[in-house]
């Protein structure tokens, strides 16, 4: 593959991820996540929320406007997390929609949602660094033992950590140093949550992501061209998980996103 066509695919990468943080239930659309452990109500949108088996409650008048599954909410209705198998789907208004997510300790919250969010309207682009073939490095993938876990903190939890199972070990050597990196399952791939001497100078502070299959020979393609900037770098109603020690790089690695500016050029989140 030629400079010129891996630079075109990622020309076409980039414009596909910036149509997508503008969708309607796109990145910069969030504009709540609320968590539910008692009836209450939520910002941004009508009606009465309570933590139910399987998601939340709803209790609304019909005025309010709340269409649960299809159907105008007149009374109560049950809100079914995306974990279950029939997920619920919520649309407030032309513009507005929600759902619910559960953490791993079984509590629910609500997702708001707005097409029409201050995100979206001041959304410009997604600085990138010009492709860079020095940062396209073939590593080694080696399987670890089933239940192998690191524990990973997010942004929001006050310095706790969440054991992620980790599949294997991403390795390589560049420039005299040996890598060992972790990566956890992220539906068919793997995620790989990094940091390098880039953060809070050229890059978004909190670091990146970097989705990565390994190969049935045991080698994994690392393509930092297609490191993306997580979603809380585009709202800050995300929880994203923060690089465990092991996937912070005393390097710059200058390729893939960088940060999310304004139509004017300015930081979204300066």
């Amino acid at each position: 593959m030629t400079d010129t066509t891996a630079q075109d695919r990622l020309s076409a990468f980039h414009a596909r991820r910036e149509a997508a943080v503008v969708a309607p239930q796109g990145n910069l659309a969030l504009v709540n996540t609320q968590w539910v452990d008692s009836p209450q109500t939520i910002w941004g949108v009508p009606g009465t929320w309570a933590p139910a088996e399987g998601g939340l409650v709803v209790t609304a008048e019909a005025s309010d406007g709340i269409v649960v599954d299809g159907r105008l909410v007149d009374g109560a209705a049950l809100v079914l997390s995306r974990d279950s198998t029939d997920p619920s789907e919520v649309r407030f208004s032309d513009t507005v929609t929600g759902f619910v997510i559960t953490s791993e300790e079984g509590s629910h919250a609500l997702r708001v949602w707005d097409a029409a969010s201050d995100g979206i309207r001041d959304f410009g682009s997604i600085d990138s660094y010009p492709y860079n073939p020095d940062w396209v490095v073939t590593a080694d993938f080696t399987p670890n033992p089933e239940g192998t876990t690191v524990g990973f903190e997010h942004l929001k939890d006050d310095g706790r950590t969440r054991e992620q199972v980790i599949p294997g070990d991403i390795t390589f050597t560049r420039d005299g140093t040996d890598y060992r990196l972790a990566a956890f399952r992220s539906g068919r791939t793997l995620q790989l949550v990094f940091a390098d001497a880039t953060n809070g100078t050229e890059t978004y502070s909190v670091g990146r992501f970097l989705f990565v299959s390994p190969e049935d020979d045991g080698t994994v393609i690392l393509d930092f061209n297609n490191a993306v900037l997580p979603p809380c770098a585009f709202s800050y109603n995300f929880n994203c998980p923060l690089p465990p020690k092991q996937n912070r790089f005393e390097v710059p690695i200058e390729a893939g996103e960088k940060n999310v500016l304004t139509k004017d050029g300015a930081l979204l989140h300066g």
